[in-house]
């Protein structure tokens, strides 16, 4: 009899050693998760994903489509690479989570226990409950699914000799580009009076308007879709615009009006959700022992200025770092630094870092230049009272995130950033060619603005 007990204790002890942490999602934010917490320890880990067997980089997507590379490229890791650091991946759609009994169900009704569970299940495409928004042929560009869907519905020009794109976002202007390089004429509908009119200030935002019209995409401001209308088949062969009732004939319509956390699989779970998942600054839910990360994740009140729910791929990455740690014994809080972020609208490159906004707020002044080429701009936003840097916008010029990360911290003036943007840039040949333009426009600029705004000002910039 005392041996039996004996063995029953060594069992709970190896059980101990084997904690089981399960993470349902395989993003970034998931396998950067599950990675970090192998360095740490040797806990048992199991990732959960309905989407694909491996991990792949989603930014990436649309250069498979594109041809500029193949869906095996997009694999950070070789398929071995998982096995070898007894990560283990299983493909099944998560149905419920028990958290009272610390299970899982899956879609088959098959269970897996766990002992600490990371949702890191990401996002899906808005729709809004337009008419004809689930006929064949409408579809969103955010999963390796859609992508496959786009190669089969859209395959060539033939196949498709029209879309129509809905949204005017990150995700709409890189769909544009991939079906125009099949040379698929595209409609781009955004509701906006400017293209991300709501991001970006009116300079850069009427700059990309051009740009998209230039790159013969057919963009359309200010209008609204009111239905996707139906041929005999339940396929998608028009769109209705809501203003003017015209009708655009398409064989595809993309809905790339934004994306939502992908949680109604948790709406009886018991844990708190609001758009997103609701955590602490410790990446904690309401529920002892889970906790969430990535798109999915909403802060109960956003940190430094930054939106409760941040879709943004580093952001994602941070966070698994941070939570591996508090899953590893270190009690770690998300601190993601700096607000930074950076896209391509066709050819144009796009950088931010700080905080600029598509109208000064209260105390701030935007200096604003653009290039006569009509590609390339700069927008700084400044403290008005006290002339300190708050944030940039660069277009078509590459700047140093780690350079202007450092002048965030240190706070630096906006005149001083003025003073070494050369050290920012990445090209300093190329930026000699605009640097006299961009001081003298901002000297000129300032100079007329000191007298009116205030003394400081004229310390400020009395030697720029």
């Amino acid at each position: 009899m005392l041996l039996y007990t004996l063995s029953r204790k060594q069992k709970n002890n190896h059980h101990h050693m084997e904690e089981h942490i399960v993470i349902i999602g395989n993003g970034i934010s998931g396998v950067t998760t599950a990675r970090h917490i192998r360095k740490l320890s040797d806990k048992k880990i199991t990732i959960i994903s309905a989407e694909t067997d491996h991990f792949f980089s989603r930014t990436a997507l649309m250069y498979i489509y594109m041809g500029h590379m193949k869906y095996e490229h997009t694999k950070p890791y070789e398929n071995y690479f998982w096995k070898k650091n007894r990560i283990e991946l299983k493909r099944a759609f998560v149905k419920t989570v028990d958290h009272a009994n610390k299970q899982l169900q899956f879609a088959d009704n098959t269970m897996m226990s766990y002992d600490k569970l990371v949702l890191a299940v990401g996002s899906k495409p808005n729709k809004f409950g337009w008419p004809g928004q689930d006929l064949e042929g409408v579809q969103g560009m955010y999963s390796k699914q859609d992508l496959d869907m786009l190669e089969k519905n859209a395959p060539n020009n033939k196949a498709c000799n029209r879309a129509v794109i809905v949204g005017g976002g990150l995700i709409g202007i890189e769909l544009a580009e991939m079906l125009h390089s099949r040379n698929i004429p595209v409609t781009f509908l955004v509701r906006e009076e400017s293209f991300w009119g709501g991001v970006l200030p009116s300079g850069e935002s009427g700059m990309i308007n051009r740009h998209i019209l230039n790159s013969h995409i057919d963009l359309r401001l200010g209008v609204n879709l009111k239905e996707i209308l139906s041929d005999e088949n339940g396929r998608a062969r028009a769109v209705v615009i809501a203003e003017t009732g015209e009708e655009i004939p398409c064989n595809v319509v993309g809905l790339t009006a934004g994306v939502s956390p992908n949680i109604d699989f948790l709406r009886d779970s018991g844990i708190e959700l609001g758009r997103g998942i609701k955590v602490n600054p410790m990446l904690e839910t309401n529920i002892p022992d889970i906790y969430a990360v990535g798109d999915c994740a909403e802060q109960h009140e956003g940190i430094n200025g930054r939106r409760p729910i941040e879709a943004v791929w580093y952001t994602g990455r941070m966070m698994g770092e941070t939570v591996a740690q508090t899953l590893c014994d270190n009690p770690t809080e998300y601190k993601p630094g700096h607000w930074f972020n950076s896209a391509k609208f066709i050819d144009i490159e796009y950088q931010t870092y700080g905080w600029v906004f598509s109208k000064p707020r209260e105390g701030e002044i935007h200096f604003h230049w653009k290039h006569p080429d009509d590609t390339k701009c700069i927008t700084i936003n400044t403290e008005e009272a006290t002339g300190k840097f708050i944030g940039i916008n660069t277009f078509g010029i590459r700047m140093r995130h780690q350079i202007f990360d450092r002048w965030l911290t240190e706070e630096r003036t906006t005149d001083y950033i003025l003073e070494h943007l050369k050290d920012a840039n990445f090209d300093p040949e190329f930026y000699a060619l605009f640097e006299k333009d961009i001081v003298a426009h901002y000297n000129k600029t300032y100079s007329k603005n000191i007298q009116v705004k205030s003394k400081s000002w004229a310390r400020i910039f009395s030697k720029a």
